[in-house]
C-alpha cells in the first residue's frame, strides 16, 4: 500500500479516472482501490460509501475547475473572448484526453449526471449545483456583450442555458464518435445560437 499521507487524495483521483471513463454503477470499491493503490480498510478509513468519494472528488474537481473558470471569465477579458476562450479550451481539453486515454470522455458531470439523476440524490444535487455555476459564468458573459451591443439578448439567462446545452451536446457527440475536432466548430455555432455578427468573430 502506498503511503496513508496520500491515500485519500489518490482514492480522488481514482474515482473520477475511473468514473469519467466507464461509468458511475461498473465502477467497483476494488477497482477504486487497485487504481489508487490501497487496500480496502483504507478506503472505508476515509469515506463510508462510493458515493461518498464520488462527491468529495466532484467538490475537489470543481474547485480546481473554478480556477480556471475564474481566468477566462475574467472582468478583464473581452465579453466575446470569454466564450471563445471556454469553447476552445474544451476542445483542448477533449483532444489531450483523447491522446492520453484513447477516447474523448466529454464532460464527466453531464456524463455523470445523465447516469444517477434518478438514484444517487446528495450526487445529483451537487452536480445541479455546479451546473449552475457554468451558467452563471456564461450569462455574465452574455450579459456584458449585450450591454456592449454585440448580440442581442434582453434575456441572459435563457441565452445562457440554450449556449449551455449546445456545448455540453457538442460535448457528448464529440464523445459517442470519439472525434475532438468535432469541438472544433463550437465558437461558430456559440455565436450562430448568440446572434453575434459574423464581422465580430475576426476581432472576438
Amino acid at each position: 500500500m502506498g503511503r496513508v499521507s496520500d491515500a485519500k487524495e489518490r482514492l480522488l483521483g481514482a474515482v473520477m479516472k475511473l468514473i469519467w471513463a466507464g461509468s458511475y454503477g461498473s465502477t467497483t470499491v476494488d477497482q477504486i482501490c487497485e487504481q489508487a493503490g490501497v487496500k480496502k480498510g483504507t478506503f472505508y478509513y476515509f469515506f463510508e460509501s462510493k458515493s461518498d468519494l464520488a462527491l468529495a472528488a466532484i467538490e475537489g474537481g470543481w474547485l480546481n475547475r473554478k480556477q480556471s473558470l475564474d481566468a477566462i471569465f475574467s472582468p478583464t477579458v473581452a465579453p466575446l473572448e470569454k466564450i471563445r476562450l471556454y469553447c476552445e479550451e474544451s476542445y483542448q481539453m477533449q483532444s489531450a484526453l483523447k491522446k492520453q486515454c484513447g477516447r474523448v470522455l466529454g464532460c464527466p458531470l453531464f456524463n455523470l449526471g445523465a447516469e444517477i439523476c434518478s438514484h444517487e440524490k446528495k450526487l445529483h444535487t451537487k452536480i445541479k449545483e455546479i451546473l449552475g455555476y457554468y451558467h452563471r459564468y456564461l450569462e455574465s458573459a452574455i450579459r456584458e456583450a449585450h450591454a456592449a451591443g454585440l448580440l442581442p439578448a434582453p434575456d441572459p439567462a435563457a441565452k445562457a442555458r440554450m449556449l449551455f446545452a449546445y456545448c455540453e451536446g457538442l460535448l457528448t457527440q464529440a464523445r459517442i464518435l470519439n472525434d475532438p475536432e468535432l469541438l472544433r466548430e463550437m465558437f461558430q455555432g456559440a455565436a450562430a445560437i448568440l446572434g453575434v455578427d459574423e464581422r465580430l468573430l475576426k476581432v472576438a
